[in-house]
């Protein structure tokens, strides 16, 4: 019989340093949330999938992810969500996978390869990197205490594997750790290492979603080319401040305050497309210093960078824009938002969605409206 395997998948965390109003595992990538990747990557090897969700957010997440995972309200902690999850495994399970959603990428390869080095007999297995770089040991003071032998150093990824009841005792210990393979090491466990990959990277702030999606593009000479845009903006006290949204008019909506019109979608179209090309950003290019832009729509901004892009020796391949608010309502005009975008990008293929913050942050609490967009451009005549 082969072996029962519960794919346990902490994703409790705020994202604060990716910069995102939403947590960072319903940030999107290639029209997928990471937690979405996550589940889709690695639940094939599993039969039974938990996952430790944000509070509040748990019904976003079971809305994402279906009936075939368990939700549960994670802790304030990483090693609190798995401990909590930990709770909620079958009783007949083997072996337990804890995995990061903040690596979407990583393959059901690599997991396989985990579960036949459990199976053989290890009791805690992880992936890992050689160290390329040399490290440094610093004390408070930034001053260099040590130079470790970097042959000896590994860089450790998810998801890490480990026998049900060994994982267990490491979590009795109640001690915390930035990865389960650290305490089992803590009641002096035999971790063994085995070789990790590339697509497993973490997800830390939005140049990391960029390297992330070229992983999902296929392969070939092209010239690819890939950015990420974060926008936000409170709502005006101004009651007749118009709201401009994905290049649409929405009536009897209060705007946001800003130096164009506000649209936040745009905006953070503008600025992957940007960062993509490697030419400045919304504010070096947009920016309050160019007072010819003082109102402008989010429309003109679009086909402004269309043509620096272009100017630049790019074209567009796609734009992908999540919008998070709790208003206006996207659904009923998402394709008029995708037509408008589309037309003023000189018809790039476009996908916009959104999203709300369940009564947390200022969107959440109603105050403004936020977009991530994601970009990829190829060089022209490539």
């Amino acid at each position: 019989m082969l072996p029962k395997v519960a794919l346990l998948i902490p994703a409790a965390g705020s994202g604060e340093r990716f910069g995102a109003p939403i947590p960072k595992a319903l940030v999107q990538l290639s029209g997928r949330t990471l937690i979405e990747h996550a589940v889709l990557n690695l639940g094939a090897i599993a039969s039974q999938i938990i996952v430790a969700a944000p509070a509040g957010f748990e019904d976003k997440f079971r809305e994402l992810l279906g009936d075939a995972v368990t939700v549960v309200t994670g802790g304030a902690t990483r090693t609190k969500s798995v401990k909590i999850a930990l709770e909620s495994v079958d009783s007949d399970v083997n072996y337990i996978l804890v995995h990061d959603a903040a690596r979407p990428l990583a393959s059901t390869e690599l997991a396989a390869n985990i579960i036949s080095a459990l199976a053989s007999g290890e009791v805690a297995v992880i992936p890992a990197l050689n160290v390329s770089d040399t490290i440094k040991e610093v004390d408070v003071s930034n001053y260099v205490v040590a130079t470790p032998n970097r042959e000896r150093l590994r860089a450790v990824q998810t998801p890490q594997g480990f026998a049900r009841e060994t994982l267990i005792k490491a979590h009795m210990q109640n001690i915390e750790a930035t990865d389960d393979g650290a305490l089992v090491e803590a009641m002096r466990g035999k971790v063994k290492i085995i070789a990790g990959e590339e697509r497993a990277l973490k997800i830390t702030n939005p140049d990391d979603l960029a390297a992330a999606l070229k992983y999902l593009i296929p392969s070939g000479s092209s010239d690819i080319r890939t950015g990420v845009g974060v926008d936000a903006h409170a709502f005006s006290t101004d009651q007749k401040r118009e709201l401009w949204l994905a290049g649409l008019l929405w009536e009897n909506e209060i705007g946001v305050d800003g130096h164009s019109d506000g649209d936040v979608a745009a905006h953070a179209i503008c600025d992957a497309l940007f960062a993509a090309a490697g030419i400045g950003d919304l504010g070096s290019n947009f920016g309050t210093s160019k007072p010819e832009y003082a109102g402008a729509s989010g429309e003109r901004l679009l086909g402004e960078t269309l043509k620096l892009i272009a100017t630049a020796g790019f074209g567009i391949q796609s734009v992908a824009v999540q919008i998070v608010g709790n208003r206006p309502k996207i659904g009923p005009r998402r394709l008029d938002a995708i037509a408008k975008i589309s037309q003023a990008l000189g018809g790039a293929q476009v996908s916009v969605t959104a999203t709300t913050t369940d009564g947390l942050g200022l969107t959440g609490e109603g105050k403004g409206l936020g977009a991530i967009a994601t970009a990829l451009i190829v060089r022209s005549g490539s």
